[in-house]
């Protein structure tokens, strides 16, 4: 029996080449899974990767065990369809291995470029952000008059009058100085970070939350915020660039991960990715703060145009009832998997019978049928640009709208065989909710993230 097994332990690890195993076939593969993959707070410690701290992705850690392991280098690719603020990338530009991030996220697609960016003269960066300091010390070392009426009313809720009208001069002193196309845009990605730690209100993810009851006990001055991070991302700047291995190309994409990719087909060696999760996040509310600051937009219906119009339908938000039949799971899902097929389609109309009993009538049906309808078809063209015997990794979460649970890795692990991959493997990383278990308003089912492996 102890032979068999260990056969057995063998052959999966032969066969996925990754360090993340199932905790009931090897004893002791949790403890390693959770010191490989890591957690988003890895992120905020690391160099680049902390230049905007943005929670929608994953440990820059589990790139780095998937580029060990497949030992990946200057001759592969990696492709990320969401790429989000460019952990994949950066992970791959520091390890030498090519990339492809897509994103269409504008405002988040800004930022991955921002961080994947590192070709300065040092020299010459340092004394343009000497320079800059000097400039916005000088100007700030007295109450100067601003008018702040453009920032929309949330703006004003985070800040006092006096550090608004303080970020407001770092910002415009930033627009005229005299610089690069790339130093600009690295001013203003510190001066982006600086808004949140900055601000008096509650401005953590995934929502601001400018209420009494959210605020900070102190408000901290937006020169000297800026002043730090500014330094933190040119020592980074350093620190990578004397690690940094070969000149690996990165290619960013703005644009919509459901569209044709304008990659050759079998071309890719890895693709890596965590996608929206199935939760009813608002992924283009998560960046209104710095949208509605920098000018991007000055309201919802713009950041719905702008932004939420554009991404994968994930959130309720993104939800316009008449854009969907009365039977709203694309049947083409139907040919990938009858089974999966006729189970989602039942639990989104339990869903929309379940809507009308409830007080905020949320479109939880719609949403989880656009999210499979649209995942899909994301999917399909992952499919088309790996290489035979590449793998897709997904790192998400299952999710129990109303307390109709959506065994998201399941479904979508099906539907990658029904599209050509031959075969997918489910890894689970942790539980979720249970900080939530208090509140009876919630349903009480256990979730849980895991890893998704699809092998073409």
């Amino acid at each position: 029996m102890e032979k068999s097994k260990a056969q057995t332990t063998r052959r999966i690890r032969d066969q996925l080449a990754l360090g993340l195993y199932d905790a009931d076939s090897v004893p002791t593969a949790r403890a390693a899974l959770s010191e490989r993959v890591g957690t988003f707070q890895d992120s905020l410690r690391a160099p680049i990767h902390r230049w905007f701290k943005y929670p929608a992705g994953f440990s820059y850690k589990f790139v780095e065990t998937l580029i060990e392991d497949y030992r990946l280098d200057a001759r592969h690719w990696i492709l990320d369809p969401f790429v989000g603020c460019g952990t994949t990338a950066v992970v791959a530009k520091e390890r030498g291995v090519n990339c492809v991030g897509i994103e269409a996220h504008p405002f988040v697609f800004q930022v991955a470029r921002v961080k994947t960016f590192w070709e300065f003269d040092l020299g010459a960066l340092y004394q343009r952000i000497e320079s800059l300091l000097m400039v916005l010390h000088k100007t700030l070392s007295r109450d100067v008059s601003q008018d702040v009426s453009e920032f929309p009313e949330l703006i004003h809720k985070c800040y006092s009058r006096r550090n608004l009208a303080r970020l407001k001069i770092i910002r415009d002193t930033i627009e005229s100085f005299d610089g690069s196309a790339v130093e600009r845009d690295f001013f203003r990605l510190a001066l982006t970070d600086t808004l949140r730690t900055a601000s008096r209100a509650g401005t953590g993810w995934p929502y601001i939350a400018p209420s009494r009851y959210h605020a900070k006990q102190n408000e901290r001055d937006g020169l000297a915020v800026f002043d730090e991070q500014i330094r933190l991302m040119f020592d980074d700047l350093k620190i990578v660039r004397s690690r940094q291995r070969g000149n690996a190309e990165t290619k960013l994409l703005q644009m919509d991960a459901r569209q044709v990719y304008p990659l050759e087909e079998a071309s890719v060696d890895l693709a890596v990715t965590s996608p929206p999760y199935l939760n009813n996040y608002d992924y283009a509310d998560r960046t209104r703060l710095e949208m509605y600051f920098w000018g991007w937009a000055k309201s919802w219906g713009e950041i719905t145009e702008k932004v939420r119009d554009k991404l994968i339908i994930a959130a309720t938000t993104q939800i316009r009832r008449n854009d969907f039949s009365d039977d709203p799971v694309n049947a083409d899902l139907g040919e990938l998997d009858a089974r999966v097929y006729d189970e989602l389609r039942a639990r989104v109309h339990r869903l929309g019978r379940l809507r009308l009993e409830k007080g905020g009538k949320k479109s939880y049906d719609l949403m989880v049928a656009g999210y499979f309808n649209d995942v899909s078809q994301v999917m399909r063209q992952v499919y088309r640009v790996l290489k035979p015997q590449s793998r897709f990794v997904l790192i998400l979460g299952d999710s129990a709208p109303y307390g109709v649970h959506i065994p998201t890795e399941e479904y979508l692990g099906k539907l990658g065989v029904g599209i050509g991959f031959r075969r997918y493997e489910i890894q689970q990383l942790r539980t979720r909710g249970e900080k939530w278990n208090h509140n009876p308003q919630r349903h009480q089912v256990a979730l849980r993230e895991s890893i998704l492996i699809l092998e073409k």
